[in-house]
């Protein structure tokens, strides 16, 4: 058996104890804790990591550039590509099983970041482009696009920069409010403030709701946000030092009593608004590596440059199982890295 061949049975294998972990429904292994050598903090477990999908390919389709995940109403994992491909995993064993190709109105590819999947098992897909949220069927056509402020779009026709809108897109229980995350401030905020978005449903369709101000620690961006099942949000913090590698902090956050920013023109950290609350759950930088390698300079090997994020379900302790993805960005030097984790939040 060659070099390679064997490092691809042994990912793959790797890759099934993985997803079994984080995507299977609680069984006799969660009646123990992971245990102080899998903590990264004392909300913060991980369990395993997998490289088994990292430089392969679907039929044709490279498979990597992951920015969001989501669990499909069939139990099976959605991975979106930001390069316009969505791909359906096989939820124990991360196999691609189907790729579909999303486009806009005019055929062109998307910058898609978020990924939700609705009660029907239609796809709500944001791409940072404009930005734009919108709703695709199974086999990738365009049902709907939602409105987007003025302000959040790309100037010249907004405020925000390119490559720093909409990057993280979730639901929130009940399937009413759909909620998207810019990455970065736009224009006339402070840095480090960025706007959560709100639609709210009417008549099956989502029309601009309140929007909230989040602030990120120094120099980071939130590259995805998630629900929680009580209507709280996971939030990824993010960023890159060139030469030292990535940040990725989690953090547990709670719009419920911000101040809705919707009618705020400018946001600049001074008194009279209520961001979203946030309290750190784990800087992934602490939690163990468990023998995770790395082609460029991190702080912990285990890290890479992690977008995407999905909560799976619980386990029998009451834990968030919480799945991230990084996006290689088809670079030689990065890694498509699966991470299980469990979260008590």
């Amino acid at each position: 058996m060659t070099g390679m061949r064997l490092r691809t049975v042994l990912a793959t294998l790797t890759a099934g104890l993985a997803a079994a972990t984080c995507l299977a429904a609680a069984g006799p292994a969660d009646a123990h804790d992971s245990g102080d050598a899998h903590a990264c903090s004392p909300a913060v477990s991980i369990d395993r990591f997998s490289d088994a999908l990292d430089k392969t390919d679907h039929d044709g389709t490279f498979v990597g550039n992951f920015s969001a995940l989501a669990v499909d109403r069939d139990g099976s994992l959605a991975a979106l590509s930001d390069r316009s491909s969505l791909f359906s995993l096989d939820a124990r064993t991360l196999r691609p099983e189907a790729a579909v190709h999303l486009a806009d109105e005019k055929g062109g590819d998307l910058d898609s970041e978020g990924l939700a999947v609705d009660r029907d098992g239609t796809r709500l897909v944001s791409s940072e482009t404009e930005p734009s949220v919108r709703r695709y069927s199974r086999d990738g056509r365009i049902l709907d696009r939602l409105p987007a402020p003025p302000a959040l779009l790309v100037a010249p026709a907004g405020r925000a920069a390119a490559n720093q809108t909409f990057e993280g897109l979730t639901l929130l229980p009940g399937g009413r409010t759909l909620l998207a995350s810019m990455e970065y401030a736009i224009a006339g905020d402070s840095a480090g403030i960025v706007r959560f978005q709100t639609w709210q449903r009417h008549h099956g369709h989502f029309r601009l709701a309140a929007q909230y101000a989040y602030r990120t620690d120094a120099g980071l961006g939130v590259p995805e946000v998630q629900a929680t099942p009580d209507g709280r949000l996971l939030v990824l913090e993010r960023g890159f030092t060139a030469g030292v590698g990535n940040t990725v902090r989690l953090y547990l956050a709670d719009p419920r009593h911000a101040t809705d920013t919707s009618g705020i023109e400018n946001l600049t950290g001074q008194g009279g608004v209520r961001p979203v609350r946030k309290t750190l759950l784990a800087d992934v930088a602490a939690c163990p590596s468990l023998g995770a390698t790395a082609r460029q300079p991190q702080p912990n090997p285990l890290l890479d440059n992690i977008e995407g994020m999905t909560v799976t379900g619980r386990d029998r302790a009451g834990r968030l199982r919480v799945l991230l993805v990084s996006d290689d960005n088809g670079n030689t030097a990065q890694t498509t890295r699966f991470y299980c984790l469990r979260v008590r939040v």
